[in-house]
């Protein structure tokens, strides 16, 4: 009997497949169903090795599930380095995984791709909550706005959240991350004003504001986009620990896992140590338990927990244990993790002798941050600041969202990590600044820019929850006359 780690039964999800289609890998025949990505229909018949290192040859298993990594690069249809964990399953697709650095194709074997060239208002980089609240807002402005995105599905991470969102019904509280991906993406779908395009990727920003979108399905496009004004909503990236074997299959970060249970119905493991007590380590820990997960334990190497007690007790309730100042040290295994070690530390987080304890686990989580995704910005020539409240580096910007490179935003997890609602309101913040610069913004539209900006640092961002957060954006933050002088110094003026 084949294994298979699908969902079936959820609490909460009514997972929709579609229809079964096949693909091959490596000669064999696999059945998988339409909208998955081809990471998540391997993982449920139980592959777990993807790709392997350069320089040791060691096994590389799943680890973010959003296509920020290079932990699932493979050979598909010919092609090497596709991540296919953003590559959607269909009929009759070649699946090969690469050792290493794949051979570049040459270019005779390599059909040319047209050139489309595209001028717009607004070109919008990243459909997750931040880029979706965006084309929205400045589309409902009179913008004509482009939207492109890597992954084929729109939504970024609400596309995993099962919680209901706290706060105002205005931003979408009472409702589940699923559902309120499921309604902005229609609305942006459908919008007259607003041109998607899936499964693509913004690869460089060159002379005269000009973007270059490389797109993979329906049909490979390579797109030059010319646009007045850009709001780049990259998001964010999962950050990694060190410890012995942190790089065998079954190390995954915590959102690869919500990835693979919420958006995809595939139980990622069978027994889990999460590292991490946060709000996402506490969340995810009881997500696995809905998905059929047995957690084994979840550490903080921290005295307390960081996240909200409610997620904690949902945890105790199931008998999770939650230990505080405990690590992991090591995972055990050959080609997957086989089981996990993990010890008490000092006052100096330092491991204490004699405290280790084995656990039988096949899954590690890794939940202890995340960092914002500013490759577009690095790439563009923005300046950037190391600010460790807001995960890493991040661009400066004014008030407005404006970052030093003029008509170029930030907004959501790329302006430093928060959540949810701030990625929603800095996405609506970003739309009416370029808007109102760009002469489409109305009186009402300047009001409401400065409710959403009064709300955001004199309400929303008190609260000591986020208190933190709120630090980072006001280091990362800079007056208008300093950005000028910014500026002016970077690009030689006055």
């Amino acid at each position: 009997m084949e294994i298979d780690y699908r969902i079936y039964e959820h609490p909460i999800i009514r997972f929709k497949r579609g229809r079964r289609v096949r693909f091959y890998f490596e000669g064999r025949v696999v059945e998988a169903y339409e909208g998955e990505s081809v990471l998540a229909a391997l993982y449920a018949i139980g592959v777990r090795v993807f790709t392997w290192s350069k320089k040791l040859g060691r096994p590389r298993g799943a680890f973010c599930m959003i296509g920020k990594c290079s932990s699932c690069f493979a050979v598909v249809d010919g092609v090497p380095n596709r991540r296919i964990c953003i590559e959607p399953v269909r009929e009759g697709i070649r699946v090969e995984r690469q050792r290493g650095l794949a051979e570049i194709p040459r270019v005779e074997d390599v059909e040319p791709v047209e050139t489309v060239n595209i001028e717009t208002d607004l070109l919008v980089v990243g459909g997750g909550p931040a880029g979706l609240k965006a084309a929205l807002t400045a589309a409902d402005q009179g913008m004509d706005v482009v939207l492109v995105d890597s992954h084929y599905r729109l939504g970024g991470q609400l596309v995993k959240q099962t919680h209901k969102f706290f706060g105002s019904k205005e931003y979408f509280g009472g409702k589940r991350g699923f559902q309120v991906a499921e309604e902005l993406s229609k609305k942006v779908l459908e919008h007259p004003r607003i041109r998607v395009y899936r499964s693509s990727e913004a690869y460089g920003f060159f002379d005269n504001k000009v973007v270059g979108v490389a797109v993979k399905y329906p049909k490979p496009l390579n797109l030059v986009v010319k646009a007045d004004a850009v709001i780049a909503s990259t998001g964010a990236m999962e950050k990694g620990l060190l410890f012995e074997n942190n790089d065998l299959p079954g190390v995954m970060g915590a959102g690869g896992a919500q990835t693979l249970m919420n958006e995809y119905g595939v139980r990622p493991g069978d027994k889990a140590l999460v590292v991490g007590a946060g709000n996402v380590g506490l969340i995810v820990a009881y997500q696995l338990l809905q998905a059929g997960v047995k957690v084994e334990a979840l550490v903080e190497i921290m005295p307390r927990i960081g996240g909200w007690f409610v997620h904690a007790a949902k945890l105790r309730r199931y008998g999770v244990p939650i230990l505080t100042r405990h690590t992991i040290v090591k995972a055990i295994g050959e080609n997957r993790v086989e089981a996990a070690v993990i010890t008490r530390v000092d006052e100096n987080y330092r491991p204490i002798g004699g405290s280790e304890k084995k656990l039988d686990v096949d899954l590690v989580l890794i939940s202890i941050g995340l960092t914002p995704d500013t490759r577009f910005f690095s790439q563009a020539g923005a300046v950037l600041k190391w600010i460790p409240e807001l995960g890493g580096f991040t661009p400066i910007r004014t008030r407005y969202l404006e970052t030093s490179i003029e008509n170029i935003y930030v907004a959501g997890d790329a302006s430093g990590i928060e959540e949810a609602t701030t990625a929603f309101i800095e996405g609506e913040i970003a739309a009416l600044s370029a808007a109102i610069k760009l002469g489409y913004g109305s009186k009402e539209a300047v009001e409401r820019r400065e409710k959403l900006l009064s709300y955001l640092w004199d309400e929303y961002r008190l609260s000591p929850v986020v208190s933190r957060a709120r630090a980072g954006k006001l280091k990362a933050t800079v007056s208008e006359e300093e950005m000028m002088l910014i500026r002016g110094k970077k690009f030689g003026g006055v």
